[in-house]
């Protein structure tokens, strides 16, 4: 058995769970969003499974319901999520050295909230170590599955969404997802470099909101990476 498997994964899995339990509230919200949108109960798990990132499914589900192309809406998910390379990088340490498989694990497991956690556990000096990321990240993967797989058999149990006003689900869940993001004044540059581009290009343009989300994200992950450049030098 590998060392630390026994005692820092479960230890991630115990010490991620207020914050699942906060992720799971807006999961159940995608899961209710994906039924609205003609997802099946399977294709909303596989999506979990394989995507999971709250922000990218949101937006994708979204582009999709909009009428827009599988291709626009894949790509506008990976724009939203170009900040999951920076926050990757910042574990190099962790993934040295390890297998590919486990390299590719440690990646998807990696969440805002698995991230958070683990340096944030390591500023208080306290051990962490590659399982105990993984375990962090496994605890939001089954609670996050669990929740959207319930918003999905919610919603089949509801004769009109709409009619109760729960089609409002995706905003207030999407403004949760953003908030729990923020991490400081650091971010208040990257965030109105995106949030300028999408209402400028939707504004004064005739482009296609999914391709606003994708150049404004694609900006605003730009600034970032320049604003953690420079904050080094």
């Amino acid at each position: 058995m590998p060392p630390h498997l026994r005692t820092d994964l479960p230890k991630g899995v115990r010490d991620i769970m207020p914050l699942a339990l906060g992720a799971a509230l807006y999961g159940t919200a995608f899961g209710l969003l994906a039924a609205q949108a003609g997802m099946s109960t399977l294709q909303t798990g596989v999506m979990g499974a394989f995507v999971f990132s709250g922000s990218a499914q949101f937006v994708a589900v979204e582009r999709l319901a909009a009428g827009a192309g599988a291709i626009t809406a894949l790509i506008a998910g990976i724009a939203l999520n170009l900040r999951m390379l920076l926050m990757t990088a910042s574990l190099r340490d962790v993934l040295a050295d390890r297998p590919l498989w486990q390299k590719i694990l440690g990646v998807h497991m990696t969440t805002d909230e698995s991230w958070a956690l683990f340096h944030a556990t390591r500023a208080k000096g306290q051990t962490t170590s590659y399982w105990y990321l993984v375990g962090a990240g496994l605890g939001m993967w089954l609670l996050w599955l669990a929740s959207t797989l319930a918003g999905v058999s919610f919603a089949a149990s509801l004769p009109e969404p709409r009619a109760l006003g729960i089609d409002f689900a995706f905003t207030a869940a999407f403004i949760a997802i953003l908030r729990g993001m923020w991490s400081g004044n650091r971010d208040l540059a990257p965030w109105a470099v995106s949030a300028a581009t999408v209402a400028g290009l939707n504004t004064f343009t005739p482009m296609e909101p999914s391709w606003a989300l994708v150049i404004g994200g694609i900006l605003g992950a730009l600034t970032a990476a320049i604003g953690g450049k420079h904050a080094t030098l």
